[in-house]
């Protein structure tokens, strides 16, 4: 399985491509809206029990700039919703809930495995703390049910799945936690982060719309750690999330575990492609002494170089990063 291949959705390994955010930059908030208008092809979509639907064809009255959203920002898509039980918590360790509901509006029962899990579930403070990577209990009714561990503030909640006959998607949605919010201190930069013992060092750098290769070196006591073991089918999982709006991109890696050249570390490397300025959060997962920990990184990434073609012209406009 190729760990660039499997960014998609949820759960990152060695080598992947990636791209999402971290902290800084201005603000965006979720799009909690409904997918575009519906299309004939929608009422005839895939069903709940796996049947497949026909693509968009020539249809022209969809919105493509959807399509083109980084996963997460949406809590609808494609006909599929993200619907959380309770859109409010008390802090501590809490059961959350939710649905996906497909195009017929009914609760999904059927998902295809995807990374050893039939659906992954991320939460994560809008402050980019908290992070968790949980994978949730089905009901035959179609609910999902997990525990989290949640502190005051305003959460998102990202379900990366592919429900039977649908396309891969990542939606998410906000979950309020009351009590008293803390803000977790900014941070933009660190390429260094010590995790029960564990030091991670990242090297290499992220670029706006252009694959570069991270490469995340895991040591202990100063020692490499050569027998990292397997966890979702690779040796390391990666998510990115975008700061300010939190859009989400899965990374996966470049190899797999078993296949005679990939090595389990003490270096795990990712393909990765930012999809835009701004402040990205990391976080590894990684599995050793059967015990599976996080390791939470950050880069930003700056204005994309000026074109080298001559007859584009520059301008001190173009060239300053600015907002709308």
């Amino acid at each position: 399985m190729n760990a660039l291949t499997k960014v998609g959705g949820f759960a990152v390994g060695v080598a992947a491509v990636f791209g999402v955010g971290i902290a800084g930059g201005h603000v965006v908030g979720p799009v909690e809206t409904d997918d575009p208008p519906a299309h004939a092809h929608d009422a005839a979509g895939p069903s709940e029990s796996g049947t497949g639907h026909a693509g968009h064809g020539d249809d022209m009255t969809a919105a493509p700039a959807a399509a083109a959203l980084p996963g997460g920002l949406q809590v609808a898509q494609d006909g599929y919703r993200l619907a959380l039980t309770r859109r409010t918590s008390a802090a501590g360790r809490q059961s959350v809930s939710f649905t996906i509901t497909g195009p017929k509006g009914r609760p999904v029962t059927a998902y295809d495995t995807q990374h050893d899990k039939q659906l992954h579930l991320i939460a994560v403070r809008r402050d980019m703390s908290g992070f968790q990577h949980v994978h949730p209990t089905l009901a035959k009714d179609g609910r999902w049910s997990t525990n989290l561990d949640l502190t005051p503030g305003q959460w998102r909640v990202f379900a990366d799945f592919k429900a039977t006959g649908g396309p891969a998607l990542t939606l998410g949605q906000d979950l309020d936690v009351a009590g008293a919010y803390q803000p977790a201190p900014e941070v933009r930069t660190r390429t260094t982060t010590v995790v029960d013992g564990y030091t991670v060092r990242l090297t290499g750098a992220l670029a706006a719309g252009k694959s570069t290769p991270l490469t995340l070196s895991i040591t202990k006591a100063g020692k490499p750690v050569n027998d990292l073991q397997p966890y979702l089918g690779a040796y390391g999982h990666l998510v990115a999330l975008r700061a300010g709006d939190l859009a989400y991109l899965h990374v996966h890696p470049e190899g797999e575990p078993g296949d005679g050249k990939t090595k389990p570390g003490p270096n795990v490397t990712f393909m990765a492609t930012a999809p835009s300025v701004g402040d990205y959060r990391l976080y590894l997962d990684f599995k050793h002494g059967n015990t599976v920990r996080t390791a939470e990184l950050a880069l930003p990434v700056g204005s994309p170089a000026p074109s080298s073609d001559p007859t584009t012209p520059a301008s001190d406009h173009d060239a300053t990063p600015h907002t709308h």
